[in-house]
Parts: structure tokens; C-alpha cells; sequence
């Protein structure tokens, strides 16, 4: 699974997605992609599930780029804790998707095999997707 190798700080805090994307909205390696439709935190078994997903459906032929990288850490308490005692230890990594993100991109397989393998992919999600194409001028 992804994660960061080093971070200068252990915990932070939750924050807030507002707005839309500033960044990674447009299809910069692959034909298809994957597209966010509203803002979320994505953790990193979701990537992994949709990724593995994604590979399996085009059979492992052509390119997947992953465009979002978890992080930030979140944490969270043990089960029946009482209140207090400061914050709990990380548990997993996330990443604040924005709408209009793309998350996924693929290349080197036909429409119809990338457009299934992409819905099969956001089924893995927590977000509404669509799936978008690079218009051949």
C-alpha cells in the first residue's frame, strides 16, 4: 500500500476540503481516467482495491498511473476508550481528493476494456466518479 516514507510531523490535523481542484484536473499520461465528482478522504487500501481492480479488468495489458498519493495521516482511538487522554495513534493514510481531481489514468487498451476497467475500479471508491476521454484534435 502507498504511503510516505517520512513526514516531518506524526499527527494532523483533520482540515477541511473546500472548493474544487487547483490541480490534476486534466489527463497529462493516459486516454482514460478517473475523475472525482465530490470532495472526500480516500484512504490507501481504497487506491490499492481500485488499482487492483483496474489491472485485472484490462488483464494487465496496457498502463495504469495512479495520480493521488495518501498523505496524511489519520488517527483515530482504540474501541471503548473514555474521552481525553489526548489523541489517538495513526491508523492509516488518506488523501483529500477535490472535485475535479483525476485519480486514475489509462492508456494502451481499447474504449470499451478501459471504460470497464475504470467502472470497475470507482466501485471500489467512497465517491461518485465519471469516467472521462482525451479528445483527439
Amino acid at each position: 500500500m502507498l504511503q510516505p516514507m517520512k513526514t516531518k510531523f506524526r499527527k494532523q490535523f483533520k482540515g477541511r476540503i473546500h472548493g474544487a481542484s487547483k490541480g490534476g484536473f486534466e489527463l497529462n499520461f493516459g486516454q482514460f481516467g478517473l475523475k472525482a465528482m465530490e470532495p472526500e478522504r480516500v484512504n490507501a487500501r481504497q487506491i490499492e482495491a481500485a488499482r487492483r481492480a483496474i489491472t485485472r479488468a484490462m488483464k494487465r495489458a496496457g498502463r495504469v498511473w495512479i495520480r493521488v498519493f495518501p498523505d496524511v495521516p489519520v488517527s483515530s482511538k482504540p474501541a471503548e476508550v473514555r474521552m481525553g487522554s489526548g489523541k489517538g495513534a495513526p491508523d492509516f493514510w488518506a488523501v483529500r481528493v477535490h472535485p475535479g481531481r483525476i485519480m486514475f489514468e489509462v492508456d494502451g487498451v481499447s474504449e470499451d476494456v478501459a471504460e470497464e476497467a475504470l467502472r470497475l475500479g470507482a466501485a471500489k471508491l467512497p465517491i461518485r466518479t465519471r469516467i472521462v476521454r482525451r479528445i483527439v484534435s
